[in-house]
C-alpha cells in the first residue's frame, strides 16, 4: 500500500460512527458526516456485502473526493457490533470523468457490477469477473490479456516485474476480442510478502477488436473437469491465503505455514487442470492454431517480463533481446507466448540462485529461431527426447508441474510448422530451440 491505513466502524444500520481523519474527510467530501449512513458509495456496498455474508471482504475500488480519484484498497470485516474497516492506498490522481476528450470509460470499480481480477504470486488468474471466468481462473495473466503496445513500449511488464502499481495498460481480452484498459494494485500477506495482484479493466468504448478465432472445444471430458475442480479448487487457495496472512488474527506460525502450503499445492492442482485441458485441446484432430505474423522477439520480452518476478526472488537474471530487435515469424500470438512462458520457466526453475538465462533469436535456413539457455544442471543426451514426452519427470524430487509442459510446448510448436529441441549435457545447463517458419 502507498499509504498509511485508516481505520473505521460501520454499525448495523449502515452508519459510520468511528473514523479515523482521512476516512473522516473522505465521508464529509461524500456529502456526509461521522455518525451517518456511509456516503462512499463502494466502501458502503462492501460494508453490507461483508455483514450480509459474514466474512471478510477485501478489494481495490476507486473513489471520488473532489476533482480527484483516489485509489483505495478497503478491508471489511464483519463482527457483532457491525463493520470493522481498514482503508489503505490513498493514491490521488485526476479524475478520469472527460478524460480523452469525453471518451467514455466504463469504470468497472465504481460500477455495481464490478468487473475485477485478481492474480497469485506466480500471475495465474485465482478469480476474475469477466464473462467465462470459470474457463478463465488458473490461467496465466498474459494468456487472459493481449497486451498492446501503444507507442510507448508495455509498461506493464515493468510494473509486474517490480511488484508495482499499474494503470492505462490497453489490452484486448483474447476469448472475446474486447478492448479493456487495465489497472492493477500489489498485494501483500501478513508477513509482507507478494501474493499477487488485484485489479479492474475498463472497457474502451468504439468497435471491438477482431475476435481471435476460436480453437475447437475441449471435449466433454475437458469441461467436465473444469467445471468440476475450478471453482472448489479457487475457493480452497482463497481461504487458505487468507488464513496464511491473518486477515481474521494472528494465528501460530506453523498453521499459518500450513495455509500457505495448502494455497500453495491448490495453484499446482489449478496448473495441472490447464495442462490436461490444453492436452484435451491440442490432441483433437481438428485442432488448429491461428496463424499470423508474430515478432518472436516482442514474444520473449513479453514472456521475459511475465516471469521477472518469479526470477528475481531467486536473483536470477533474465537477459531478453534487445527493445530494438525484430525477427517475424508465423504462429499464433497466444500459443507462442504459452511456450514461451514454458521454457523460460523450467529455465528459472531449474537455474542456481543468482544466475542467468538467455535469450537469443536469428532466422536459420528460412526459420525464426528463439534459444532460452540457462545454467541449470543440464540434461543427459539420452533423455532428450523423454522429456517431451506425456508425464514425464527427469528428477523424481523435481515435484512442480504435470509432466506435461514440454510435451504441450512441442505440440503446439509442430502445429504451427515449428518445432522445440534441446541442446544439453549434464554440468553444462540447457539451451532450448524454438524454431517457426520465418514471415
Amino acid at each position: 500500500m502507498s499509504g498509511a491505513l485508516a481505520y473505521g466502524r460501520v454499525d448495523r444500520d449502515g452508519r459510520l460512527v468511528e473514523a479515523e481523519l482521512p476516512l473522516q474527510r473522505l465521508q464529509e467530501s461524500a456529502g456526509s458526516a461521522l455518525g451517518q449512513p456511509v456516503a462512499v458509495p463502494q466502501i458502503a456496498t462492501m460494508a453490507r456485502l461483508a455483514q450480509r455474508l459474514g466474512i471478510l471482504v477485501s478489494r481495490c475500488v476507486i473513489a471520488a473526493e473532489g476533482s480527484d480519484d483516489l485509489d483505495l484498497w478497503v478491508e471489511a470485516k464483519p463482527d457483532d457490533e457491525g463493520v470493522a474497516l481498514s482503508v489503505g492506498g490513498w493514491a490521488r490522481r485526476p479524475s478520469r470523468a472527460g478524460d480523452d476528450g469525453g471518451e467514455r470509460v466504463y469504470d468497472f470499480m465504481r460500477s455495481r457490477g464490478d468487473w475485477l481480477w485478481e492474480t497469485d504470486p506466480s500471475l495465474k488468474i485465482t478469480s476474475i469477473g469477466a464473462d467465462g471466468s470459470e474457463a478463465m481462473v488458473g490461467q496465466p495473466f498474459g494468456r487472459i490479456f493481449q497486451f498492446v503496445d501503444t507507442g510507448e513500449g508495455l509498461a506493464i511488464l515493468e510494473a509486474l516485474a517490480t511488484r508495482a502499481r499499474f494503470e492505462g495498460q490497453e489490452a484486448v481480452v483474447r476469448a472475446s476480442g474486447e478492448r479493456v484498459r487495465l489497472t492493477g494494485l500489489p498485494l501483500m500477506d501478513g508477513g509482507g510478502r507478494f501474493a499477487g495482484y488485484r485489479g479492474n479493466a475498463f472497457r474502451l468504448d468504439g468497435e471491438p477488436a477482431p475476435a481471435e478465432p476460436q480453437e475447437p472445444v475441449v471435449d466433454a471430458f475437458g469441461a467436465r473437469l473444469e467445471k468440476a475442480l475450478r471453482g472448489p479448487l479457487s475457493q480452497i487457495i482463497e481461504q487458505a491465503e487468507n488464513i496464511g496472512a491473518q486477515k481474521d488474527g494472528p494465528i501460530r506460525r506453523d498453521y499459518a505455514e500450513y495455509a500457505n502450503d495448502i494455497a500453495s499445492a491448490g495453484r499446482h492442482l489449478l496448473g495441472v487442470i490447464g495442462d490436461l485441458v490444453d492436452l484435451q485441446a491440442i490432441e483433437r484432430e481438428d485442432f488448429r492454431p491461428r496463424t499470423e505474423r508474430i515478432d518472436l522477439t516482442e514474444l520473449g520480452r513479453r514472456a521475459a517480463g511475465l516471469l521477472k518476478v518469479r526470477a528475481s526472488e531467486r536473483g536470477i537474471r533474465i537477459d531478453a533481446p534487445a527493445a530494438d530487435e525484430t525477427l517475424f515469424a508465423s504462429g499464433d500470438d497466444g500459443r507462442v507466448t504459452q511456450i514461451l512462458v514454458n521454457l523460460i520457466g523450467n529455465a528459472v526453475r531449474h537455474s542456481p540462485d543468482g544466475a542467468s538465462v538467455w535469450l537469443r533469436a536469428e532466422a536459420q535456413d528460412g526459420h525464426a529461431v528463439l534459444v532460452v539457455a540457462d545454467q541449470g544442471p543440464g540434461i543427459a543426451p539420452g533423455d532428450h527426447q523423454r522429456i517431451f514426452e506425456k508425464f514425464t519427470r527427469i528428477d523424481p524430487a523435481d515435484g512442480a508441474g504435470s509432466g506435461l509442459g514440454l510435451y504441450i510446448a512441442r505440440r503446439l510448436a509442430r502445429a504451427m510448422g515449428g518445432e522445440i529441441a534441446v541442446d544439453s549435457a549434464p554440468g553444462q545447463g540447457a539451451r532450448f530451440i524454438l524454431s517457426l517458419p520465418l514471415a
